[in-house]
């Protein structure tokens, strides 16, 4: 039954559970670490290459299988099934960094590429479980509460591995490097405890019960018909282009933030409190900024998250400080949890029920796309110019691009279409 209180924060904890391999691996330990540790000797633009190369590869592979993976989920229903074997994938090649020793990057990078792999195919599994937990009136609260908690379980155990960081003796602890291996152990163990909510709360949503051999036959075929009814879907279309735009610059700035307060010179320490900063400003305000969606309406707040990034990006291009990095630490937990719930909620608006699973690994296929391009493009600028600046700055044309785009959804005709598209089965 759906709006359920216990399938909703059983959904929302898994949010909290995988949020802690964004904020302690992703957004913090994994970039400082792979440049002062992991490649030790190297310099700073080519360890940004790399890096943003990295994220690139894991971008495409799950981008490539994402709407497969989906159609298969949708004919099978296996979302959970394959949901829990991603989480697993993630948590089990998380912790296993704890054991790369120094000067081993390419073991490094391919631990974390197979990590990524697993977080964002099984958040494709997971966004697709949404319309089935939650009812249209509910959707835009339920993803800003999913967000909130990651938020907050994030930064929680995020807060504790920057004292363990900067206090290891006091957890018992040799040094700071014991102290970062010793996360990435607790981040795997953190994403497997709180899955199991979710394992044993949330219902597979009714589905034809076919075996895995034919769900993959007709998943692949069901990619193609996807494709089709994108034609018919004309709105759905535009908003997935306008997704894969403004997503691209979000996406990149949370990877690459804390290489580039690297790259600047900004200590550790700084860094790492910009990112709790970040965590704790942006758990009120996903659902504040839910609030504020209802009042001035979704589409027009997301283009207001848009602006908010592109003052962002051009704050970033003249920061020189840390406090200034603390500011735009501020800024970006202002927006960055509105942003990508409301863009969640808002395309459960805009696809035909029973084939949640298939559109939503178009979007989140189009999302990695996107970060195949930003990562790289901003690595390849930053070597080509020696300056991280201009790679930042290079994130505002996405943005334009996709609040141009986003600004020409009619979410009135993309009913009308749906219906269209219903009747036409």
């Amino acid at each position: 039954m759906k709006d359920s209180r216990k399938e909703i924060i059983s959904w929302a904890f898994y949010d909290w559970a995988n949020s802690a391999f964004a904020t302690t691996v992703m957004a913090a330990f994994f970039p400082i670490f792979f440049s002062q540790f992991w490649s030790m000797g190297g310099d700073s633009a080519t360890s940004t290459f790399f890096l943003g190369l990295g994220n690139s590869i894991e971008s495409l592979i799950v981008a490539v299988c994402a709407p497969v993976l989906g159609a298969i989920a949708d004919r099978g229903s296996y979302r959970k099934k394959l949901l829990i074997f991603f989480a697993f994938l993630g948590a089990v090649m998380t912790a296993a960094l704890c054991w790369v020793k120094a000067g081993m990057w390419p073991v490094a990078m391919a631990f974390y590429i197979v990590a990524n792999i697993g977080f964002s195919a099984g958040n494709t599994f997971y966004d697709s479980l949404l319309p089935s937990v939650a009812s249209e009136k509910k959707v835009d609260f339920v993803s800003s509460l999913g967000y909130g908690l990651g938020y907050i379980g994030g930064g929680l155990l995020f807060l504790i591995n920057v004292l363990m960081y900067l206090f290891p003796s006091v957890f018992g602890l040799q040094d700071e490097i014991q102290a970062v291996r010793v996360s990435f152990l607790m981040v795997g163990i953190w994403w497997i405890v709180f899955l199991l909510p979710l394992l044993f709360f949330v219902k597979e949503p009714d589905g034809e019960r076919i075996t895995i051999k034919k769900a993959v036959k007709d998943g692949f075929g069901a990619v193609s018909k996807t494709l089709r009814s994108l034609k018919q879907l004309k709105n759905t279309a535009i908003f997935l282009v306008a997704y894969w735009c403004y997503i691209d610059g979000v996406d990149t700035i949370i990877r690459m933030a804390t290489d580039y307060g690297t790259a600047l010179g900004f200590s550790s320490s700084s860094l790492i409190v910009a990112l709790l900063i970040t965590q704790f400003v942006a758990f009120p305000s996903a659902l504040l900024y839910n609030i504020f969606g209802h009042k001035v309406g979704i589409k027009k707040a997301l283009l207001i998250a848009i602006i908010g990034y592109i003052v962002i990006a051009c704050f970033g291009f003249f920061m020189t400080s840390e406090i200034h990095f603390y500011i735009l630490a501020v800024c970006i937990g202002l927006f960055q949890g509105g942003i990508q719930a409301l863009s969640r909620s808002y395309f459960s608006r805009l696809i035909p029920e029973g084939e949640s699973s298939q559109f939503y690994g178009f979007f989140n296929m189009l999302g990695k796309f996107a970060a195949i391009i930003g990562p790289l493009l901003l690595g390849i600028v930053t070597l080509i110019t020696g300056e991280q600046r201009y790679g930042i700055l290079s994130l505002i044309l996405l943005f334009v691009l996709g609040g141009v785009l986003l600004s020409r959804v009619d979410e009135t005709n993309a009913k009308q279409e749906i219906a269209a598209f219903n009747c036409n089965k």
